[in-house]
């Protein structure tokens, strides 16, 4: 990796995603009520849509 592309992402997120699912556990007020599988995958496509559609903005 060059050092313009580790400027350009300076959280190191993986692209597509605009906030990790590790940093909303961390951010939550407990433990997780159900199976935190399911709430990660929602999670995982919410935040997908969210960077397609920021990404889509960016674009115009």
């Amino acid at each position: 990796m060059t050092e313009t592309q580790k400027n350009q992402n300076p959280n190191n997120l993986p692209p597509g995603v605009c906030v990790p699912w590790e940093q909303k556990v961390a951010e939550a007020a407990g433990p997780i009520a159900g199976n935190p599988d399911i709430l990660k995958k929602e999670w995982e496509q919410l935040d997908a849509f969210a960077y397609i559609y920021l990404w889509s903005w960016v674009h115009r």
